[in-house]
C-alpha cells in the first residue's frame, strides 16, 4: 500500500481550510473524494480539488468504500461519532476532527468499536504541533524552566456580537456547540500532554452572548502537583498572553498565537517555504524576574499529524493522537461543565488515564 486513498467528509472551515491542504501536501496521501451536500461547497470542491470526486452524501462514499483506505470526518461535531462509526464498519481507517464526539458515552463507544474492529482511529488534536507548544516542550526537555508549577494557556478573542447562523455559536453543548468543546479541547489536550494525569477539575462555563457557551475558564490539578489554568473566550476585550508557564528556575511567556491557522485561512499551503515559521519579533521569552531574553521558536508543524497517520495506516505505527487521549480530554471537559453547574471542584479517578 504505497499511497493511501482519502475520502474527506465535510467541506466547511475544517474540511476546506485545514484538512484538504494538509492531506494534499502530505506524501503518501491522495484525496480521491469529498463529501458535501451544500451546492456552493460542491462547486468550490470541484474547482479547488479537480482530482477528487465530489459526492453528495456519506452513503455514496460507503458505496465506494473499496476505493478508499482512509476517511477524514470534518463535518459538524454532532455527526462525528455516527460517521466515524460507519467508516469503521466499512473497514476504513478514520481521522476525526476534534472533538471526537459531543458526549463521553458516544466517544467511548466509538473508541471501543474501532479497537474491536482493528481499525486505526485518530483525532485531529493538531495544536500539539503549534510552534509555542513545541518550543515549550523543548525548553522543558532541556531543563530550562526547572520543575513546572503552573501552566497558563489562553485562546481568547474579542467578538462581542454572536454570528447568527454559525452552528458552533448556536447549538447546545449536547449537539456540539460552544467554545468548551472547540478551543477547550486543545487547551486540555496540551496541558495533559505536558503535565500528565489530571486529578481535580474546576470550571466556569458561561454564555455571555446567549446561544452556545462562549466564555470558559478551567483549572486542572495534575498528579505531579502542577496546576493548569486555561481560558477560552470569544468575549475577552483584553486578551492575555497565549502562554505563561512558571517553573522553579524560570518562566516562559508567549504573547502570540501560532501562525499556521492564519496562513491557511489566507490561502497559504503547508508545503510553501516558511509555512509555520515564527518571525523573531513574535518569539516567546524566557524570564527570570525582571530579566528575560527571546527564545527562538520551533517551526509549527500541523503536517506532522498526517505524516503520523500515514505511518499508522501503512506501517502499523501508533496513531499520532491516541483516541483514548481524546476520550480522556472529553471526560475532563465534562467534569469542568459539571463543576460549573455545581459550583464545586470535581475529583477524578486516579487511574492513570486522566
Amino acid at each position: 500500500m504505497s499511497v493511501l486513498r482519502v475520502g474527506l467528509v465535510g467541506y466547511g472551515l475544517a474540511g476546506r481550510v485545514f484538512h484538504a491542504p494538509l492531506i494534499t501536501t502530505t506524501p503518501g496521501l491522495e484525496l480521491v473524494s469529498v463529501v458535501t451536500a451544500d451546492p456552493r461547497r460542491r462547486s468550490l470542491a470541484a474547482t479547488e480539488l479537480p482530482g477528487a470526486e465530489v459526492l453528495e452524501s456519506p452513503e455514496a462514499l460507503w458505496a465506494r468504500a473499496s476505493d478508499h483506505d482512509l476517511v477524514v470526518v470534518a463535518s459538524t461535531t454532532g455527526t462525528h461519532a455516527p460517521l466515524a462509526s460507519a467508516a469503521v464498519e466499512a473497514g476504513l481507517a478514520v481521522v476525526v476532527e476534534k472533538p471526537l464526539a459531543p458526549q463521553v458515552a458516544a466517544a467511548r463507544a466509538l473508541v471501543e468499536r474501532a479497537a474491536a474492529a482493528g481499525v486505526m482511529l485518530s483525532v485531529f488534536h493538531n495544536r500539539r504541533w503549534d510552534a509555542e507548544h513545541l518550543t515549550l516542550r523543548r525548553l522543558v526537555g532541556d531543563g530550562a524552566l526547572g520543575e513546572l508549577t503552573r501552566y497558563e494557556s489562553r485562546f481568547e478573542r474579542w467578538r462581542p456580537e454572536r454570528v447568527r447562523g454559525a452552528w458552533r455559536e448556536e447549538l447546545s453543548a449536547p449537539d456540539g456547540g460552544g467554545v468548551l468543546l472547540d478551543l477547550g479541547v486543545h487547551l486540555v489536550d496540551q496541558a495533559r500532554s505536558l503535565l500528565g494525569p489530571v486529578t481535580h477539575v474546576y470550571g466556569e462555563v458561561a454564555a455571555r452572548r446567549g446561544g452556545s457557551d462562549d466564555d470558559v475558564f478551567v483549572a486542572l490539578g495534575h498528579s505531579s502537583g502542577a496546576h493548569s489554568h486555561l481560558w477560552a473566550s470569544a468575549v475577552s476585550a483584553a486578551p492575555g498572553p497565549r502562554l505563561r508557564v512558571l517553573g522553579s528556575d524560570a518562566g516562559y511567556v508567549v504573547e502570540h498565537l501560532d501562525p499556521q491557522e492564519d496562513t491557511l485561512r489566507a490561502g497559504g499551503r503547508p508545503d510553501e517555504p516558511g509555512f509555520g515559521v515564527v518571525p523573531p519579533e513574535r518569539w516567546g521569552r524566557l524570564v527570570h524576574g525582571d530579566a528575560g531574553e527571546p527564545v527562538p521558536s520551533e517551526r509549527g508543524r500541523w503536517s506532522a499529524f498526517y505524516e503520523g497517520v500515514v505511518r499508522a495506516v501503512r506501517d502499523g505505527d501508533p496513531p499520532p493522537v491516541d483516541p483514548v487521549d481524546a476520550l480522556v480530554t472529553l471526560e475532563i471537559l465534562e467534569a469542568a461543565r459539571r463543576s460549573s453547574t455545581e459550583g464545586a471542584v470535581v475529583t477524578l479517578e486516579t487511574t492513570g488515564r486522566t
